[in-house]
């Protein structure tokens, strides 16, 4: 195959495998991303996610992540769901409803790894979902699929921003597509309505120490003062600077099964969250994101919640 018929056919059976979309970016460095991420680390914005700090050359530099690479592959796949909790009890952000999107990624990117094989022969290569230190929006962005909207999520103008990102990186050397221009245009309204202030006023910007998805998933220990009084009930993650960006009134209920949540989740009342065991909290989230605050984190979180 060509570089452009390969191209085609990784995304023909990406796109069979319920992925929504593929770009492709050259591997280089990410030279104009090195002073900002260092000024966001140095100015402590990633709270105590530690971890951002390491492999920081390795963040900025693909080929550093896998020798030789000539290609960032950017895979784009839909989790906004058909149905969602109602709004008078404790909320958990949307792409946490199914199963931990990670595995099911991976499984999906495996496929696509194998059916390349079938036809070019072996692949040097990496897959990646979130799972190590790689710059996935920024790369998405590169690659076509999207901008870097004010709340720092990617959007793309006809299916919003509900979406997990997932890469792969290999010595394929594919045609790139040209980056898309940015339309958040005058819209503040992810700025404003988020309710701890963590968007910084012009927007691109995010306090992560400030941000309601990171002190209810991230951060352990007693919730941090910048979030006291402020989850507005949500327990597990944040959706508001999602639910109110223009661009979401496009987007579509995914039809993925393992993203469908546990039918307790939908009707689980204010009180069933307070009241809830450990037993009840396995039976609903065994084998979803939320398992990673753990019983003690959502029950933490209730109870800051609560306060509300």
């Amino acid at each position: 195959m060509t570089p452009a018929e390969l191209k085609t056919f990784i995304r023909r059976t990406a796109l069979a495998l319920g992925f929504d979309d593929v770009g492709v970016a050259r591997a280089q460095p990410m030279d104009e991303e090195r002073d900002r991420l260092r000024a966001w680390l140095d100015r402590g914005l990633h709270g105590s996610m530690a971890y951002m700090a390491n492999h920081f050359d390795k963040r900025l530099d693909p080929t550093l992540l896998v020798p030789g690479a000539k290609s960032v592959i950017s895979f784009v796949h839909n989790y906004f769901p058909a149905e969602r909790q109602p709004r008078d009890t404790y909320q958990v952000a949307t792409y946490a409803y199914g199963r931990d999107y990670h595995k099911v990624l991976k499984k999906k990117l495996k496929k696509i790894l194998h059916a390349v094989a079938g036809v070019q022969g072996p692949v040097q290569g990496r897959i990646f979902t979130d799972s190590a230190p790689v710059m996935e929006r920024q790369w998405a962005a590169r690659a076509g699929l999207g901008w870097q909207g004010k709340h720092t999520l990617l959007i793309h103008p006809r299916r919003g921003s509900y979406f997990f990102l997932a890469e792969w990186i290999c010595d394929l050397e594919l045609p790139p597509d040209e980056p898309m221009s940015d339309h958040c245009g005058r819209c503040t309204r992810c700025i404003d309505a988020c309710p701890t202030g963590a968007i910084a006023p012009e927007g691109y910007l995010l306090d992560a120490s400030k941000c309601i998805s990171y002190a209810t998933i991230e951060h352990k220990g007693p919730l941090p003062d910048s979030v006291s009084g402020r989850l507005k009930d949500w327990v597990f993650g944040c959706d508001i600077c999602q639910e109110v960006c223009p661009w979401n009134r496009f987007a579509t209920p995914h039809s993925e099964p393992e993203f469908t949540p546990h039918p307790h989740l939908l009707t689980l009342s204010r009180r069933g969250w307070e009241e809830m065991t450990e037993e009840v909290f396995e039976e609903i989230f065994f084998g979803t994101p939320v398992k990673r605050a753990g019983y003690e984190g959502i029950r933490r979180n209730v109870k800051g919640a609560i306060i509300n």
